[in-house]
């Protein structure tokens, strides 16, 4: 250990809040940090199951309807599995319908996915609508296809979900897709669209755009980022804020730093003075006073770590903190710690901050050993 080490181990300093505020600050960075990937893991898990990542159709202004229908067969998902990325390919009909319920109606989109069936007609739909029509599971519920000839069926309310991210403003009512080709007369290898599921490491707006541009020659190619561009540009604006926080966070604990390493230099006055007395230059006598900044700046982080990642498990596994999903998409605060992303944070908060501590040894250059020296 050299002599910089060695007197940087006998200074105590005792201010506490400054270790207690980098603490609070670091504690504050890695949950906003974990936040924001949490919604960004949820919201696009949501969006992706309920209408997959890139959506192929062969029209752009009528997939709702009962015309031009996708082929689904195995030899047209076999080359679409083929390009890299692309985990699943799942087939699905819309149908734009009206729910009647006694003197009551409500305009809903029924989408026809691969299911079990189990109940003859049955369909799962939002609790939205069974709220509005008064429905629960095991009712009847009347709905009216509008297209060449109005067509009625009779479904049987199987399930209620609830899924804030909807098509739109239209309630999407899930139905067998066997029901609705049936309804539209069509083949069993035909479908409205073709949702495409994506690896994660292409589950970006760049991403999924990269993806339908792959098969916009063959196909009306549509990604999830142009589908709900509200819902990304949400998510852009959290990332945002997160800087935001990252950058204020950093700057409030940096200045904590400060006014403890100039209480620390108040402190030891007369320490300089002696040192400078024997010979040790300014830079050296500065280095000193880092090193016990840089030791209390790095306990501060790992306090702050240590509780952040504590809160962030115990919020993930109770989901404790709970928010309304008709403004947050979700129903609690979602977190999802990325480790890399942690670290690179940590670091970069470490250097700010002590850069920032650099602005107070300054001071040191100007104290007179001759004075400093015979300071209480």
């Amino acid at each position: 250990m050299g002599a910089e080490g060695l007197i940087a181990g006998r200074l105590r300093f005792r201010g506490k809040m400054a270790v207690t505020a980098v603490a609070v600050s670091f504690f504050v960075m890695i949950v906003a940090v974990a936040i924001s990937g949490g919604f960004r893991r949820e919201i696009r898990n949501t969006v992706s199951a309920a209408c997959g990542d890139v959506v192929l159709s062969a029209s752009s202004t009528n997939y709702y309807g009962e015309t031009d229908p996708v082929s689904s067969g195995e030899d047209d998902i076999r080359p679409i599995l083929e390009n890299g990325g692309v985990r699943s390919v799942t087939p699905a009909v819309y149908r734009a319908g009206v729910v009647k319920a006694g003197d009551d109606i409500c305009g809903v989109l029924v989408k026809g996915i691969p299911v079990e069936d189990t109940v003859a007609l049955g369909v799962k739909i939002p609790v939205r609508l069974a709220n509005a029509m008064k429905l629960a599971v095991g009712d009847d519920m009347l709905t009216y296809f509008i297209g060449e000839n109005v067509k009625l069926r009779k479904f049987k309310v199987a399930g209620i979900y609830d899924n804030p991210v909807e098509a739109g403003e239209q309630m999407v009512v899930y139905a067998s897709i066997s029901d609705m080709r049936r309804l539209n007369g069509w083949s069993g290898s035909e479908a409205s669209v073709l949702e495409l599921s994506l690896d994660e490491k292409l589950r970006t707006r760049e991403g999924m755009r990269s993806v339908a541009a792959d098969f916009s020659t063959d196909y009306v190619a549509l990604s999830t980022p142009d589908r709900y561009s509200q819902i990304f540009d949400w998510l852009d604006l959290i990332d945002f804020n997160v800087v935001a926080i990252l950058i204020l966070m950093t700057v409030v604990a940096g200045f904590n730093m400060i006014s403890g390493l100039l209480i620390l230099l108040f402190q030891n006055v007369s320490t300089i003075g002696i040192l400078k007395s024997v010979g040790m230059t300014d830079r050296s006598i500065s280095r000193v006073f880092l090193k016990v900044s840089a030791r209390l700046v790095a306990l501060g982080m790992l306090a702050g770590n240590a509780a952040a990642l504590l809160f962030c498990a115990f919020q993930a596994a109770t989901h404790l903190i709970k928010l309304n999903p008709e403004n947050y998409f979700v129903s609690f605060v979602p977190v999802s710690v990325n480790l890399p992303l942690v670290l690179a944070a940590d670091a970069i908060a470490f250097v700010v901050i002590m850069l920032l501590v650099l602005i107070p040894t300054a001071f040191i250059s100007r104290m007179d050993p001759a004075l400093t020296a015979k300071a209480e």
